[in-house]
């Protein structure tokens, strides 16, 4: 089985797969950042590395799932290629860090990729607010991230519930992790547990 975990920057995937791979036993998947040779740049200079970081980011990604799809074990994965596709790289192309030019190469890539593999089985979309995702990335204190305005975050945040309003390649669960503190609070945790499982449970 492949589960996925969609959301913003500082929306808690990464926090959210660990514990979930944890307590299910799960083989998590994890977004490629400490290895990531464009990040920094692209925060440095978003305009010059924007096609690269996103090529890199669609490269990784398809290779994970192909492996996932390979395997017989269950996967949770930290983001997921759609994500890519339909809202960072159209949001650096209507920003104007992308020229059409290289946004027409990426996607005609993107269209090719994703006609050779499946969708995962549950999608889990963590939707926030803009301060909490701040706050959430000042909190983990990554220098690359620091120069991540609140516009460009607004941007993603509208990006991501145009996509969630008509996801239809499987099932989704949506979590508003505003009133959520799955870190400290076991209660909290167990509703996003019991909810995967309701959905689980629907899939056999």
């Amino acid at each position: 089985m492949h589960i996925a975990i969609a959301g913003n920057i500082g929306a808690g995937k990464t926090t959210l797969t660990d514990l979930l791979a944890k307590h299910y036993n799960w083989t998590p998947q994890f977004e490629d950042v400490l290895e990531n040779p464009y990040l920094n740049d692209f925060y440095t200079h978003m305009e010059r590395w924007s096609f690269n970081l996103q090529i890199y980011f669609l490269n990784t990604r398809f290779r994970q799932i192909l492996n996932i799809r390979k395997g017989d074990q269950t996967v949770i994965q930290d983001r997921t290629i759609y994500e890519d596709a339909h809202i960072f790289a159209p949001n650096l192309h209507s920003m104007g860090l992308m020229t059409k030019r290289d946004f027409d190469n990426y996607q005609e890539l993107f269209s090719l990729m994703e006609s050779l593999v499946q969708p995962p089985d549950i999608l889990i979309y963590l939707r926030s607010s803009i301060p909490n995702l701040v706050k959430q990335i000042h909190k983990r204190g990554r220098d690359y991230e620091s120069s991540i305005s609140i516009d460009y975050l607004s941007k993603l945040n509208d990006r991501y519930e145009m996509w969630v309003e008509n996801y239809t390649k499987g099932k989704l669960i949506v979590f508003d992790v505003d009133d959520l503190d799955f870190v400290d609070n076991l209660d909290d945790l167990g509703k996003i547990i019991n909810r995967i499982e309701a959905e689980i449970n629907g899939l056999f």
